[in-house]
């Protein structure tokens, strides 16, 4: 049974792939509960059921990122049972296929909402629960570098500027998906990638949260957003070089990074290096 002093960890969109491949690693070397965390209750409920004929025991709790209120009974639930919280793994995200015949509109609008303001919106909500010493991380994509490269010099300054604010990106990311509304985003300056755009407002959002965290002085509370590698799943519609184990090497790594640890603290990270994503 939890106590309030437990540590827990919760990976969204934990029930498939690079998510699932989280959990199983996290089950083997975190030492507190992992929370399973997934839209589908039948689904993320048969991955703990696979886990635990693995002998490891995540515990399923169903959270729907673009529901405010699900995130909200997801953090009521972590504050009545643990008092807090101690890793976050933001692993939910969708990318349209390449041969998706939906307008540009429609998935940078979709794509930038699951990804990055249901991003944003969960860590509002559940960062006040981090504890001392917490670890968060974003699984973003490399494809954000190449997004970065395709935009604006205007827009390069400001994404990569050690000033921006946090509504600032968020007024960006919005101007984006306006935008793309009437296919002007390459006009304006934006990629015409939806899901690099997407990962660009992730990285950039991790800056800013590790930014804020130290200049409050918050107790050694550490985030870095992630690259897990071209991995074998649906998402890559199974053409991924990569297990689910492997492409969940680098997130847990950066999850279970050491007490005080100077680096890599804000950053993009690939293959559990630091990466210049500034191409």
């Amino acid at each position: 049974m939890a106590t309030k002093q437990s540590k827990v960890a919760v990976v969204t969109g934990g029930n498939k792939g690079v998510g699932f491949g989280i959990v199983r690693a996290l089950c083997k070397n975190f030492e507190g509960d992992v929370i399973l965390a997934a839209r589908d209750e039948g689904r993320g409920m048969a991955a703990v059921e696979e886990l635990s004929k693995e002998g490891l025991h995540p515990k399923f709790h169903h959270l729907d990122i673009l529901d405010h209120s699900s995130i909200v009974r997801l953090r009521d639930f972590l504050q009545s049972t643990y008092h807090g919280l101690d890793l976050l793994v933001n692993n939910v995200g969708i990318a349209y296929k390449m041969s998706s015949t939906a307008p540009f509109s429609e998935q940078a609008e979709m794509t930038c909402k699951t990804n990055y303001f249901a991003t944003l919106d969960a860590c509002e909500v559940l960062f006040p629960l981090l504890r001392p010493h917490a670890r968060v991380c974003n699984v973003s994509s490399t494809v954000c570098q190449w997004s970065l490269a395709k935009c604006s010099d205007v827009l390069k300054a400001k994404f990569t500027g050690t000033d921006i604010t946090m509504d600032e990106l968020t007024g960006i990311m919005k101007k984006f998906v306006e935008s793309a509304q009437h296919n002007k985003h390459q006009e304006e300056g934006f990629s015409d990638s939806s899901y690099g755009m997407s990962k660009v407002g992730v990285t950039v959002m991790t800056m800013i949260q590790q930014r804020d965290f130290d200049r409050r002085g918050a107790d050694d509370i550490v985030v870095n957003a992630c690259c897990p590698g071209y991995v074998d799943t649906d998402m890559s519609s199974h053409k991924g070089t990569l297990t689910i184990d492997e492409g969940a090497e680098t997130p847990v790594y950066l999850a279970l990074l050491p007490s005080n640890v100077k680096e890599p603290k804000g950053r993009f990270v690939k293959k559990k290096e630091i990466s210049d994503w500034k191409i």
